[in-house]
């Protein structure tokens, strides 16, 4: 291995782990400093402005990376596999996963204000931004077919109720009132509950 692809992978690793952890810090604290999300990441403050010159370089790189990273999690949880009920499931655990950046990304409506969907992705790869909304109005509408979900809720009403709860599993989680490894059930008790077919 050369010594360059070395360094390509040390840099590599170390701009995802500030990444995460402006996602981590800002998530918890919006007015963090650089010095804060430094220390988080492990890395001295030179290290950091290294990779990213100023606040607003590093938020906008985190925001860009926290979309990806959710978008990209959901994508993995082949959610048009399998029976629908085992799909939620999966959907709702890979979103989980993605936690601090899910409440960075969702926790401030300011947060997304200059950030452009359109240049993330590879539409022709079928991963392009409106993916995910399609993948999970398919799953909705699937479940719903199978008489797994109640088919008399409007299928963005089921999408946009299973993105808050989860965002407020996440969150809750942050804030130490549900334990991190416990979400992802809370969110499937309440989604069960609500919107599958009442026997």
């Amino acid at each position: 291995m050369s010594s360059a692809s070395v360094e390509s992978g040390t840099r590599s690793r170390t701009r995802r782990a500030i990444l995460g952890a402006a996602a981590e810090v800002l998530a918890r604290d919006r007015a963090a400093t650089l010095a804060d999300i430094a220390e988080a990441a492990e890395v001295g403050r030179s290290t950091l402005h290294r990779y990213f010159p100023d606040r607003d370089v590093l938020i906008k790189a985190a925001v860009a990376d926290a979309y990806l990273v959710i978008q990209q999690s959901i994508q993995d949880a082949a959610v048009d596999e399998g029976p629908p009920l085992e799909a939620l499931r999966r959907l709702v655990a890979a979103m989980v996963d993605t936690g601090d950046r899910m409440v960075f990304l969702y926790g401030d409506s300011r947060v997304l204000e200059d950030f452009d969907a359109e240049d993330e992705g590879d539409e022709e790869a079928g991963d392009g931004p409106d993916s995910v909304p399609r993948m999970m109005t398919g799953l909705i509408e699937r479940g719903q077919a199978d008489g797994v979900f109640d088919p008399d809720l409007a299928v963005q009403w089921v999408q946009d109720t299973l993105w808050a709860l989860v965002y407020a599993g996440c969150d809750a989680a942050g804030r130490g009132v549900l334990p991190r490894h416990g979400v992802a059930a809370a969110v499937m008790r309440m989604l069960e509950n609500g919107i599958r077919t009442q026997s």
